[in-house]
C-alpha cells in the first residue's frame, strides 16, 4: 500500500503527476492504479464538502489525453467514483479546458471533472487534473485530497453504469459558433489555408472539427492522430524541435497560418505564413493586440520573464497596462481575477510558455480558446503580422539554471540566497526594476536579468536578456560576482 509519502510525491503545483508506464529509463511506477482510485476517492470527499451534497447526489466527468496509460488510469478512478455512488461520465479523448466546460455545458453539467493528463511531459508520465464549476483546483486543494487519499484504501464497483459524452464534438460546436457569431458567416475561413500541428496529442480535433467545417483548407496539417508514444516531436509548443516542426509544414504547404497545440490543448503557439514563430512575447503582444480595441487602457497580466520591448509595446504602442507578475500559470490568471474584482479591468492573464486565460472565457486556461480569437483577426485583419509590428525583441536571451544541492529545505535556502543576491546588488549601485513580484529583478543598461526560485523544483533559474550581441555575456560577468560563495547552489552553468 503507498505511504501518505509516496502520494505527497505526485502533488505538482495544482494538479497530480507521476510516472505511470513501466520500464521506461528505469523509473518506477509512481501513478499506479492504487494511487489514482485513492486520489479520486479523495476528490470525492473534497466535493461532498465543498457543495455539501452526498456521493449519490454528485456527476463527475472524466476524460483524458492520448497518453498510453490513459484507459487503466482511467479504470482505476472509475472504479472509485462509481463506488461511492458518484453518476460517472467518461468524455473520451478530450482536453483540458473542454473538461472544464463539461461544468458549465448543460448536456453534462457536471459538479467535478477529472482530466488526465500531464501535459507536456515524456509518454511515461501521466497526471490528474481537477475542476468545479468554479475552475481548476489550486495547490492547497490539491494538498487536501492528497491527505484525505492517505487516509483511505482503494475501492471498486463494476462500471455498467458508466455513462458516455462526446465532449470534444460539444466543445467544437461551441468554438464554432463563437467564431461563425463574431464573423457573421458560416464559412468564414473559406479560401484559407490553417494548418495544425497536434503533435499526436489531443489537439487534432481543432483542425478537423473546426477548422474545416468552417470552410478552411486544413492540406498539410500533421500528427492530428492520437498516439500516446508521441512519435514525432513533443507536443509542446515551447519545444525548438516541434516549433522548427510546424514551421516547415507551414512553409511547405504555403498556409495563411499554423496552429501548433500541447498535448491536453490548454496551450498553443502560432506560425505566420512566412514562418514567423509567434509564441512567448509575441504571443501575448498579438493577443493583447486583438483585445485592446475591446479593452482600452486595460491591464495584461503577464509572468516576470517577459521582455522590455514587450513592456513597451503594451504600454506605449497598445496604450495598455503592463504587469508582470509571478511564473505559474494560475498565479497569473488569480491575479487576473483579483484585479478584476478590485475594479480593475483585466481581460488577459499570460505566460511566456503559451497558457493563456481571458476574463471572457471563464477565466480558463485554453490554447483553443486562444487560438479562435487568432482566427477570427486573421479573418479580419489578413495579415495578422501588422499587429505586432512595432513589437521588438532582444538581440539575446539566455536561461540559466542553478541547481540547489544537499538542502532538504531547498525554499528557505533559495530565499537566503535572493536576500543575499538583493543585498549585493544594493551595495553595488545596480538597479532594481520595482515593482517586483518574483525574485530579483535587475536592470542594466540595454538589458536585464532575474534570478528566481523555480516554482516547484530545488533550482533557481536566472532569465537574462540584452538588446546587444554581446551584452549578455556582460551581465552574466557581473552576476557571476553577486552570486558566487553560495556552497549549495551550482552556478556552473554561467561557465559554460
Amino acid at each position: 500500500m503507498m505511504t501518505e509519502k509516496d502520494l505527497f510525491k505526485l502533488h505538482n503545483g495544482s494538479d497530480v503527476r507521476g510516472v505511470a508506464v513501466d520500464g521506461v529509463a528505469g523509473e518506477p511506477v509512481t501513478l499506479t492504479a492504487e494511487a489514482v482510485n485513492r486520489i479520486a476517492s479523495g476528490f470525492v470527499k473534497f466535493l461532498t464538502d465543498k457543495l455539501g451534497k452526498i456521493p449519490s447526489a454528485l456527476k463527475v466527468t472524466i476524460g483524458n489525453d492520448s497518453r498510453i496509460s490513459a484507459p487503466h488510469i482511467k479504470t482505476a478512478a472509475c472504479k472509485a467514483l462509481v463506488a461511492h455512488g458518484v453518476t460517472v461520465v467518461d468524455c473520451g479523448l478530450a482536453s483540458t479546458p473542454a473538461m472544464f466546460m463539461s461544468t458549465v455545458f448543460d448536456e453534462t453539467a457536471a459538479d467535478g471533472a477529472i482530466m488526465l493528463t500531464a501535459s507536456h511531459l515524456p509518454f511515461n508520465r501521466n497526471g490528474m487534473k481537477f475542476f468545479t464549476r468554479d475552475g481548476g483546483l489550486e495547490s492547497a486543494n490539491i494538498k487536501t485530497i492528497l491527505q484525505t487519499a492517505a487516509t483511505l484504501g482503494t475501492v471498486e464497483a463494476p462500471l455498467d453504469s458508466v455513462k458516455y459524452f462526446d465532449l470534444i464534438e460539444r466543445y467544437s460546436a461551441h468554438l464554432r459558433k463563437i467564431i461563425t457569431d463574431k464573423l457573421g458567416t458560416d464559412k468564414p475561413f473559406t479560401g484559407m489555408k490553417i494548418i495544425v500541428d497536434a503533435g499526436n496529442g489531443g489537439g487534432g480535433f481543432f483542425a478537423t472539427k473546426i477548422l474545416a467545417p468552417l470552410g478552411a483548407d486544413i492540406n498539410g496539417s500533421q500528427f492530428l492522430e492520437p498516439d500516446g508514444h508521441f512519435p514525432n516531436h513533443i507536443p509542446n509548443p515551447e519545444d525548438k524541435i516541434a516549433m522548427a516542426s510546424i514551421q516547415k509544414a507551414v512553409l511547405d504547404s504555403k498556409a495563411d497560418l499554423g496552429l501548433i497545440f500541447d498535448t491536453d490543448v490548454d496551450r498553443m503557439s502560432a506560425v505566420l505564413s512566412d514562418g514567423e514563430e509567434i509564441s512567448r512575447n509575441a504571443l501575448i503582444a498579438m493577443m493583447a493586440a486583438i483585445l485592446a480595441p475591446d479593452y482600452p487602457g486595460s491591464t495584461i497580466i503577464t509572468d516576470s520573464v517577459t521582455s522590455d520591448g514587450l513592456h513597451k509595446f503594451l504600454e506605449g504602442d497598445l496604450k495598455l497596462k503592463h504587469h508582470r507578475f509571478k511564473r505559474g500559470y494560475k498565479n497569473v490568471i488569480n491575479e487576473c481575477i483579483r484585479l478584476n474584482k478590485a475594479g480593475e479591468i483585466s481581460p488577459l492573464a499570460i505566460e511566456t510558455s503559451g497558457h493563456g486565460a481571458l476574463s471572457e472565457n471563464y477565466y480558463l486556461d485554453d490554447g483553443a480558446y486562444l487560438a479562435v480569437k487568432l482566427l477570427i483577426a486573421a479573418a479580419k485583419y489578413k495579415n495578422l503580422a501588422t499587429l505586432i509590428e512595432k513589437l521588438t525583441y532582444p538581440a539575446e536571451s539566455k536561461e540559466f539554471r542553478f541547481k540547489i544541492v544537499g538542502v532538504e529545505d531547498f525554499k528557505s535556502y533559495g530565499q537566503s540566497v535572493l536576500e543575499a543576491f538583493k543585498s549585493r546588488a544594493v551595495a553595488e549601485g545596480l538597479q532594481l526594476a520595482e515593482p517586483n513580484f518574483e525574485g530579483v529583478r535587475i536592470n542594466f543598461d540595454g538589458g536585464w536579468a532575474l534570478l528566481r526560485m523555480s516554482l516547484h523544483d530545488p533550482n533557481m533559474p536566472l532569465n537574462v536578456e540584452s538588446d546587444a550581441v554581446g551584452g549578455c555575456a556582460k551581465i552574466v560577468a557581473t552576476i557571476k560576482k553577486l552570486i558566487a560563495g553560495f556552497d549549495k547552489l551550482d552556478t556552473s552553468a554561467l561557465d559554460k
